[in-house]
């Protein structure tokens, strides 16, 4: 088992080097900005839009419950398994730190799992289930998530099992979430 482990580890650091070291000064741009969660408000503020729309006067609980995605997938990530696990994010590890290609600030100590990954794909996935009927290309919001994850590789913070790890945690923060809110409308006869 210990085996497979560092088979498993050895492949992550060499999957991150590699994405790492493929730069240009316009992705470092590109990438600083699709980390930047700010950046982000104008599409949160549609995806509201759209649930609004859809959901009408039943868009609150909708909302209520995206909220609470966003919550578990991030204390999940940054309370629960950061100090648990104690992984180093690559720009702390001393055996690879020399190698990573910094592109702006390191962050906290530990990166497993991404909170970003977390976040965004649970978000992602339980606006799909809550839009795929009503809006025909709801699908693209994975590739917002995708793009925010892959920059946190790209900025040398995360390893891609770290991306990995994080979008599990938001996908079954979602799908967790989306079943409570479909069985409280439910019981309460909607």
């Amino acid at each position: 088992m210990e085996t497979i482990l560092k088979a498993i580890e050895e492949f992550d650091q060499a999957a991150f080097l590699f994405l790492n070291h493929l730069h240009h000064p316009i992705l470092d741009f590109l990438m600083l900005w699709a980390s930047d969660k700010y950046i982000w408000i104008p599409l949160y503020g549609f995806l509201l839009y759209l649930i609004v729309k859809t959901f009408k006067t039943g868009s609150a609980p909708v909302i209520l419950a995206l909220i609470a995605v966003i919550v578990l997938s991030d204390q999940t990530a940054s309370s629960l398994m950061k100090p648990l696990f104690e992984r180093f994010r690559p720009c702390h590890d001393p055996e690879l730190h020399e190698q990573v290609r910094l592109v702006a600030g390191c962050g906290g100590k530990f990166g497993f799992a991404s909170s970003h990954a977390a976040n965004t794909f649970g978000l992602a996935f339980f606006i799909w289930a809550a839009l795929k009927t009503a809006c025909r290309y709801i699908w693209t919001i994975f590739l917002w998530a995708a793009l925010v994850s892959y920059s946190r590789i790209y900025l040398g913070v995360h390893y891609p099992g770290d991306i990995l790890a994080g979008a599990l945690i938001g996908a079954a923060a979602a799908g967790f979430m989306w079943r409570v809110y479909k069985i409280s409308l439910h019981r309460l006869g909607y």
